[in-house]
């Protein structure tokens, strides 16, 4: 704890008075463009990696960046039905990582023996873990799990059009879904094209538009 203490001191001290201005704003409200749901993985910071600032990213968080489809109670649908029908984010982002622990999981049910709940919650990710091992059967180990992390997304995204707040917005054209894997040695993310199916690297795509890297430098991590 003694680390967590002194970064909030800081914070408090020297970030939060270079942000002040950012911060009384946001007292006030909040417009995020994107609802981002990735993992819960501590390796995963969505607000550095975008260098995006406190109010531009609503995120969910859980094992395995997991969208339950729609009937299932969860805080993740709750959440996703806020941010689209009271906050009107424009853009969905799913975003897996490499070496993300809990497809080891989805690839490997049988050593959750002790995590019920868990074993539970990945169900939600069955389709992924049988698609890549009927689409890739001589994969293996690194190679199957790069797969499956893919497929997952591609799961995910196709749970989140279950939902009812979600499929309206889309017919409407007034939200977008994007899948997204970010691996955690290179900072590389791949992104799906959704008329392709093709995974593309997020970095090309971005050049390709004639977008420049951002000039100011965001400290603050993400929670």
């Amino acid at each position: 704890m003694k680390k967590i203490l002194a970064g909030y001191l800081k914070f408090k001290e020297d970030i939060l008075p270079q942000h002040r201005r950012t911060f009384e704003d946001l007292a006030v409200g909040q417009t995020p463009e994107v609802l981002f749901i990735t993992c819960s993985d501590s390796r995963i910071l969505p607000n550095l990696f975008t260098q995006t600032k406190p109010g531009d990213l609503f995120i969910i968080r859980n094992a395995g960046n997991i969208v339950p489809p729609f009937g299932d109670l969860t805080g993740a649908a709750a959440t996703i039905e806020y941010a689209v029908l009271a906050l009107n984010v424009r853009h969905i982002i799913v975003c897996g990582h490499s070496d993300c622990g809990v497809m080891k999981g989805v690839m490997h049910p049988e050593k959750l023996g002790q995590m019920p709940r868990v074993a539970a919650w990945i169900q939600s990710a069955d389709s992924a873990r049988m698609i890549a091992q009927e689409t890739h059967p001589h994969q293996q180990g690194h190679e199957l799990l790069h797969t499956l992390t893919r497929e997952n997304v591609l799961a995910q995204l196709h749970n989140l059009e279950t939902h009812p707040s979600v499929a309206a917005r889309l017919r409407n054209g007034k939200v977008q879904l994007h899948g997204w894997v970010y691996d955690i040695p290179s900072g590389e993310i791949d992104v799906v094209n959704p008329e392709t199916g093709r995974w593309e690297r997020l970095s090309d795509i971005a050049r390709a538009q004639g977008i420049q890297p951002a000039e100011e430098e965001m400290t603050i991590p993400s929670y």
